[in-house]
């Protein structure tokens, strides 16, 4: 069964290549939705696909790439949305 996952992930997740991270990560496991910078410093990340695998990129978001410094990741759980064909930055 295929859910939403919403996240917010706080710290120093900007200008350090996260989104790009995050969609890289997503795409690998073949997860549908959008990153975006938020102007209050944070990243939202918007994924669906199956819960196991969506818990897995919870962990890989926890990690992020070289230079950020993840401070915490707050994954909120929704239904499937659908009308998303790939996982994209938004700018």
């Amino acid at each position: 069964m295929h859910e939403r996952l919403e996240a917010i992930i706080s710290g120093r997740v900007q200008m350090v290549m996260y989104r790009d991270f995050a969609q890289r990560k997503a795409r690998r496991l073949k997860l549908i939705g959008t990153v975006e910078n938020l102007s209050n410093g944070t990243v939202r990340v918007i994924a669906e696909g199956p819960r196991g695998v969506l818990e897995e990129y919870i962990t890989r978001l926890e990690g992020g790439p070289l230079l950020a410094r993840v401070e915490k990741v707050i994954p909120t759980w929704r239904s499937v949305v659908g009308g998303y064909e790939g996982f994209t930055i938004i700018y």
